[in-house]
């Protein structure tokens, strides 16, 4: 009866914490508000060009205001440390695309206004390969590549 009790008591604390966050604005109100944004398409494109394309970015400029901060020659493909840094003003959105992985967007990431833009993730590279940043600023799409050397791949090679 007492562990019936306390989990019942647990539940309801948790069920209340969830209520006030989203009550503030916190938490999303169910599953589907965060589907909502999610771009299913730009993560099952299998090229660089669809995946860009399903991004809404046409025509891509380079930038020089975004740098791709990552080893020249990654020792394990399983884990590459991968950093984008946007210094374009008003950045809203960042990308980052590896052109020799199966599914080449390997993160997506809204950026709050006045946040500073900059991600860092780790990713998984089978085999050496150019990565993509992709920048949306006030609007506009920019883009800068990167060519990274994996010795030992990450996908079983």
């Amino acid at each position: 009866m007492i562990s019936s009790r306390r989990q019942t008591l647990q539940a309801a604390g948790g069920i209340g914490l969830y209520g006030a966050l989203v009550a503030i604005g916190v938490a999303p109100a169910s599953d589907a508000i965060a589907q909502e944004k999610f771009n299913s398409a730009a993560f099952q494109a299998k090229s660089v060009a669809d995946t860009i394309k399903a991004l809404g970015a046409t025509g891509s400029p380079t930038s020089s205001e975004i740098a791709i901060v990552a080893p020249d020659i990654a020792e394990n493909g399983a884990v590459v440390p991968v950093g984008i840094k946007s210094s374009l003003p008003k950045t809203e959105f960042v990308a980052l695309l590896v052109d020799k992985n199966p599914f080449p967007l390997a993160g997506a990431y809204d950026i709050l206004p006045g946040a500073q833009a900059e991600v860092n993730m780790r990713i998984k590279m089978g085999q050496s390969s150019d990565v993509y940043a992709i920048v949306r600023a006030d609007g506009k799409y920019y883009m800068a590549k990167k060519e990274i050397k994996v010795t030992l791949g990450g996908c079983g090679g």
